[in-house]
């Protein structure tokens, strides 16, 4: 039995939460669950965006599910994203988003890449200050980031059996940090079986849509890494289709890619399938693999059949769309 956290959050995610743990039921994981709150609901109700009590029922856990949440709409000074206090408290270094279409029908391109994203530096430090006219924003990056992230997505290539990374970066203008990154880039791809690769993050971009084969995986900084996996995503059928996974070395946190959407919380509007694929990736994290291929194909055959939402062209709500893929898994 793995312990695992389940934060609902705000808007959309208490609902494709609740459409994957349905799943995980369905398939009989073996999972002790836990609710925990984090986000802009739980705040106006305690205080706190992201409560001690929900990090230390973290540090218990095997693994969690996280679901969306809302930043305010003001600027308060002394906020601070909570899911990037997560990624620094837990160290969760690697963003790793699988983006593949999930039918010929869905989408405009037939990409299968995954986007390995250093999840802890780059623009994301949060250090800003005034200047007059004008403010700054501190980047950094660092050798130590620049290792460990390449060299998950070179374990990523070799358990996936990718054979090539592409190292996405903008070194033609910044010339020191995103040198440094592309040098160890250099270092640690050389020897090591996979090719390497390298393109301009505008390049990459273009890739995308002109020359989707050619890219297996790609490997890159914060804010580069958050663009291109959502232009991945919208080529591949959209965000609802999207999974990720936070990764450190000892704990990940799972969750869509997509936020949290107010405009249609509560409308029975979402798709929960980004959900239920990062539930899918949280099993194989946890060792059960059989569990999580059974639920991925499931997704194949939902929307093959016909079983969607509306922003895959179909007409179904989050709980019909739930009720009709349980009744397909249950088959499977």
């Amino acid at each position: 039995m793995r312990k695992v956290t389940v934060i609902p959050g705000d808007g959309i995610g208490p609902e494709v939460i609740g459409s994957a743990l349905e799943v995980l039921r369905a398939v009989d994981a073996p999972l002790e669950v836990h609710r925990a709150d984090m986000g802009l609901a739980c705040y106006q109700r305690t205080g706190s965006y992201l409560p001690q009590e929900t990090l230390d029922l973290l540090e218990e856990s095997d693994a969690a599910l996280f679901g969306a949440i809302t930043s305010p709409t003001t600027y308060d000074p002394d906020y601070r994203s909570p899911l990037l206090r997560l990624r620094k408290a837990f160290d969760l270094y690697a963003n790793v988003r699988p983006v593949r279409r999930p039918h010929p029908t869905v989408g405009l391109v037939a990409l299968d890449v995954v986007i390995v994203r250093e999840n802890t530096e780059g623009m994301y430090t949060g250090v800003e200050r005034d200047v007059p006219g004008g403010v700054i924003t501190e980047r950094l990056v660092t050798r130590k980031a620049c290792e460990r992230i390449v060299d998950r997505a070179l374990s990523i290539c070799r358990e996936e059996g990718r054979k090539s990374v592409t190292c996405v970066h903008k070194s033609n203008v910044l010339r020191r940090s995103d040198g440094l990154f592309r040098e160890v880039f250099w270092e640690r791809v050389r020897g090591s079986g996979i090719e390497g690769r390298e393109l301009l993050v505008d390049a990459a971009a273009a890739a995308l849509v002109q020359r989707p084969e050619s890219l297996e995986c790609l490997v890159t900084l914060n804010l580069y890494g958050d663009i291109l996996s959502d232009e991945a995503a919208a080529l591949a059928g959209g965000l609802g289709f999207a999974p990720s996974v936070n990764l450190g070395e000892s704990f990940a946190l799972f969750e869509p890619t997509h936020g949290s959407a107010p405009d249609i919380a509560g409308k029975d509007r979402a798709n929960p399938v980004a959900a239920i694929l990062s539930a899918a990736m949280m099993l194989r994290y946890l060792e059960m693999d059989e569990k999580a291929v059974r639920i991925e194909r499931t997704v194949t055959e939902a929307i093959g059949r016909g079983i969607r939402t509306a922003d895959a062209g179909g007409r179904m709500g989050t709980a019909e769309f739930t009720k009709r893929f349980l009744e397909l898994l249950s088959s499977a």
